[in-house]
């Protein structure tokens, strides 16, 4: 059987301000109306999968759970306790597979990434089979992408042989600057896709020959594993003790260093993995001057070419501007030449050092429940727009240094307001004093839309204290 194992633990930090540590690349349409996530998964149609695997942090559990529902798919959704890279994650894909496959099928891994963008599904179906027997008859196969141009953003694949279907792949080699770039185009090379095919057990086998300290530790973290709703927790301190390491480094390139265990097929299909703004601008639909517009808000650009403009929700504007990158958000403004967009990641750093938290995560948050949006503050109130799913509960919960004050504005709320629990429609409110215990619901059929006023000491989202949730959240 082979099991789709996409790995979506990335923070797409040279997507900022759009791509977040809470909100990454790999959950926004950036290419379509699926999102990065949802496109891995829909490509995958059509051919005979086991139902995929879904590696990713804790933080995004909800994220994955619902961007699956909404696709119509379910997946098996793995929790890492913390990034350690992706040797690590594929060996516990690889155990959890192996521990699921019957006595006579073997677990063939299709490892993924889900933030790459694959315009010809047919072509990339087509690769996937041709490597399928090579794998089963032990080998490790990855897919080496048909280079566009000599770039220095991806890792390469030196071929040992050229001219067939399956190659065999003598070397992994690291980005390279323009003109070593240029010499591998030369040379036939392959961009690294970072896709592989290979059987459980052999990628056990090989990681334990290569890494037995990341087998421990991975060992360790599957010995003690819990289910939750549709998400499995490997041992958190076990797997915390997992050295960080990629599969490149940990069993590839010593497999290629040792013989002929790793073969490649060549995939040309209209891949990128979407790693900056310019990779996106490239691969969007353009105007008469080379302009991408995206985005939900409104847009004028005058005397502009060559340049991204994403408005999320205002109007943007340019003039007598060439070959810029502009990325609107509610609460933060990149305005970059696109030669620069790769360094967008130390604007980034810059943020977070300084301790301010739009690095981390957008003004609109997402939660199980719903959504709530941050929309003025102040010392000591804090005015948030909040979205419940119909049937969604927030946890029953108290605060130690702040009152909240609900208005309804559409839909009905099942309040718990102390020791009462009553009914509020839209136009009216209630009043949550400070150290009262409270929830919120939504018992109808349409999304409940209110406005939470909060005053006090202290605003901050650790402020709570749950008694009850329905989502296994402390």
């Amino acid at each position: 059987m082979i099991v789709p194992v996409i790995l979506a633990g990335g923070s797409g930090t040279r997507l900022w301000p759009l791509s977040r540590t809470a909100f990454p690349k790999q959950f926004f349409a950036l290419s379509g109306q699926l999102t990065m996530l949802q496109q891995t998964c829909d490509r995958l149609q059509g051919m005979q999968f086991h139902k995929p695997m879904v590696i990713c942090n804790e933080e995004h559990r909800f994220l994955v759970a619902e961007q699956m529902r909404q696709l119509g798919s379910s997946a098996d959704i793995l929790l890492e306790p913390a990034g350690r890279n992706t040797a690590p994650a594929i060996a516990l894909a690889a155990q959890h597979a192996s521990a699921k496959a019957s006595g006579i099928d073997q677990a063939v891994l299709l490892v993924l990434a889900a933030d790459h963008v694959i315009e010809d599904t047919a072509a990339f179906q087509a690769a996937v089979q041709r490597l399928l027997p090579e794998v089963c008859d032990g080998k490790f196969g990855t897919l080496g992408i048909v280079p566009t141009e000599p770039a220095t953003g991806y890792g390469y694949i030196k071929p040992a042989s050229s001219g067939s279907d399956i190659q065999q792949v003598a070397e992994f080699v690291e980005k390279p600057d323009a003109q070593t770039a240029c010499q591998y185009i030369e040379d036939g090379y392959f961009w690294n896709s970072g896709m592989f095919m290979v059987c459980a057990d052999r990628y056990l086998e090989e990681l334990n020959r290569y890494r037995p300290d990341i087998t421990q530790a991975c060992n360790a973290a599957m010995a003690d594993v819990s289910h939750d709703m549709d998400f499995i927790r490997v041992d958190k301190a076990a797997f915390e003790a997992c050295p960080d390491e990629s599969i490149d480094y940990a069993v590839m390139e010593p497999l290629c260093a040792a013989g002929d265990s790793v073969v490649m097929t060549a995939l040309d299909a209209g891949w990128s993995d979407v790693g900056s703004w310019s990779a996106l601008w490239e691969i969007s639909d353009k105007d008469v001057d080379g302009n991408a517009v995206t985005g939900a808000g409104e847009t004028v650009l005058k005397d502009t070419s060559g340049s991204y403009v994403y408005s999320q929700d205002r109007l943007v504007t340019t003039l007598g501007v060439d070959d810029l990158v502009v990325i609107d958000t509610p609460d933060a403004l990149l305005v970059a030449s696109k030669d620069k967009v790769q360094d967008v990641k130390s604007i980034v750093a810059e943020i977070k050092a300084s301790g301010r938290s739009e690095h981390h995560q957008h003004r609109k948050v997402y939660r199980p429940w719903g959504k709530y949006d941050s929309i003025d503050n102040g010392e000591r109130y804090q005015v948030k727009r909040i979205t419940v799913n119909p049937g969604a509960k927030l946890s029953l919960q108290m605060h130690h240094h702040r009152a909240e004050h609900w208005i309804v504005v559409s839909g009905t709320a099942k309040v718990t307001n102390g020791d009462q629990t009553f009914l509020v429609g839209e136009n009216e409110s209630t009043f949550i004093p400070i150290g009262v215990t409270h929830s919120l619901e939504n018992p109808g059929m349409i999304p409940l839309e209110l406005i939470e006023v909060q005053s006090g000491s202290y605003l901050g989202e650790d402020d709570i204290v749950r008694f009850e949730d329905l989502y296994g959240r402390n």
